[in-house]
């Protein structure tokens, strides 16, 4: 008791509730622009980090960290622009119910209540069962990974509303995208075209914002120059989620706050994939299955929930072990260690009321994020009346921006403009970005990991099925591509 009224005493200093505020603020602001990244917001910050005092720098990270994941499903709800990889699934139900729907504060409403119980609900985790989550984080080696990635990759038959076989065939675009670049574990040279760009593989920021940004505004100025688009004034009746949305997601937001702490406390893992496998889940159990993509409000709050309940999942290895899960909490483990906080399992002996502050901040953090959000839900429905002829240069202007901003890179913006082209013809031809994207950010740590377990075992395929965790994951991703022949099977008798 004594740990957490010194850990209440450092937060409550007025100087470091200004930084969490500043924080989450930043981090909202950071996450609804395309390309500026969680990453990028707290390395930018990290050195203004270091002018508090003690524990506030920190909490003013940790806004950031909890701002930003939110801030992402912002323009994937209003503009069909993700601001962060981990609010690409949002854009399946969050933009049809914003433009079809015409109820954009309904959709932002699910979408902040869903990600702020998500985010509170992993910090509770994270306070309750850190020592024991990170031993089960513990025993995924490569094999595991690897049956991880093929479990997330199995998932795009879920994310393809419409052809099954042209979101295959998205999923093996992405796929052969990811095997661009020189192969990790043999050294090998593939598909670089004889330039050093692509000797890193292929850039994945760039394509987010091209198939998804770029090609919106092309379909975008398709529609104004054909007179189909009307100018869109909406009104907003309420900024809270009404009783009968909460109870119709309730189930939905428990269990992707599971997966997307589950999958937080995995190094190596991320929003981006606990978001597409808790809007799967969703989609599986809903009794709404069949609205999904047009604007269903599971689809909202499964993806927010998921992708922000693994804020908290993510610091357990980060405090337990020492162990950063991505690159957000590798910047977040940097700062601790210059305050003098050496992640591990002595920290909770040795500086527990620090320990209790970053708990409690990270709390605080989500709770602010969620009462900032529906105070400005009002502010962010405005970009909806702003007329089209004025919002698309501006969208242009921030995927240029944005792009290039990422890596300081003219030919990110190349690689952008070329996606965002194909990505144009390919939602003409029905094709699924999302699982395009899936393909890309999964296809590289399937393989690596494919061949890393295959050297563990000399060779030997059994790794896969003698592990329980391992052979567990496999076969959910078999039952997730043979679902939708069991479901017509299943309808059928």
């Amino acid at each position: 008791m004594a740990d957490i009224i010194s850990a209440l005493n450092m937060i409550m200093v007025p100087v470091n509730l200004l930084g969490l505020v500043m924080g989450v603020l930043v981090g909202i602001a950071f996450g609804c622009m395309p390309g500026l990244s969680v990453n990028m917001g707290l390395a930018l910050l990290f050195p203004l980090a270091f002018t508090f005092h003690g524990i506030g720098g920190i909490l003013m990270l940790l806004g950031i960290y909890c701002g930003a994941i939110y801030g992402g499903s912002i323009s994937a709800i209003l503009l069909k622009t993700p601001g962060t990889p981990a609010s690409v699934a949002t854009t399946l139900d969050g933009y049809p119910m914003a433009t079809k729907l015409r109820q954009p504060g309904r959709a932002l409403g699910l979408s902040t209540m869903a990600s702020t119980f998500g985010g509170v609900f992993s910090t509770i985790c994270l306070i309750l069962l850190a020592p024991q989550l990170a031993k089960v984080a513990l025993q995924f080696s490569k094999p595991e990974y690897f049956a991880l990635a093929i479990f997330g990759l199995s998932i795009i038959t879920s994310v393809s509303s419409g052809s099954v076989v042209k979101g295959i065939m998205g999923g093996l675009i992405g796929l052969f995208l990811a095997t661009v670049g020189i192969d990790a574990m043999t050294g090998t040279i593939r598909f670089t075209l004889d330039t050093t760009y692509l000797l890193g593989g292929v850039s994945f920021i760039p394509i987010l914002i091209g198939v998804f940004a770029f090609a919106q505004v092309l379909g975008s100025i398709e529609e104004y120059y054909h007179n189909e688009r009307s100018e869109q004034h909406m009104v907003i009746d309420r900024l809270l989620p009404s009783m009968a949305d909460v109870k119709r997601v309730f189930t939905t937001l428990v269990r992707s706050s599971f997966i997307g702490t589950f999958i937080g406390c995995v190094p190596g893992t991320g929003g981006d994939i606990a978001s597409f496998v808790s809007y799967d889940q969703a989609k599986r159990w809903s009794k709404h299955g069949s609205n999904f993509g047009n604007g269903e409000p599971e689809g909202i709050c499964a993806s927010e929930a998921g992708n922000n309940a693994v804020s908290g999942g993510a610091f357990i290895p980060v405090l337990t072990l020492g162990i950063p899960g991505d690159g957000a909490t590798a910047i977040m483990m940097g700062a601790l260690m210059v305050q003098g906080l050496q992640p591990g399992p002595l920290l909770f002996v040795e500086k527990a009321p620090d320990v209790y502050a970053i708990f409690i901040g990270l709390l605080l953090a989500n709770l602010i994020m969620g009462i900032m959000g529906f105070s400005l839900i009002r502010l962010f429905t405005k970009v909806v009346n702003v007329p089209v002829h004025i919002l698309l240069p501006i969208i242009v202007m921030m995927t240029f921006v944005g792009t290039y901003s990422y890596n300081n890179s003219l030919n990110d913006v190349y690689l952008m403009v070329i996606s965002g082209f194909l990505g144009y013809f390919l939602n003409k031809l029905g094709f699924s970005m999302s699982a395009i994207i899936i393909g890309i950010i999964l296809g590289g740590m399937a393989e690596q990991n494919f061949v890393g377990s295959l050297i563990m075992s000399d060779g030997n395929f059994n790794i896969f099925y003698t592990r329980p965790l391992c052979l567990f994951f496999l076969v959910a991703a078999v039952l997730s591509l043979l679902s939708p022949v069991l479901g017509k099977l299943f309808k059928k008798a």
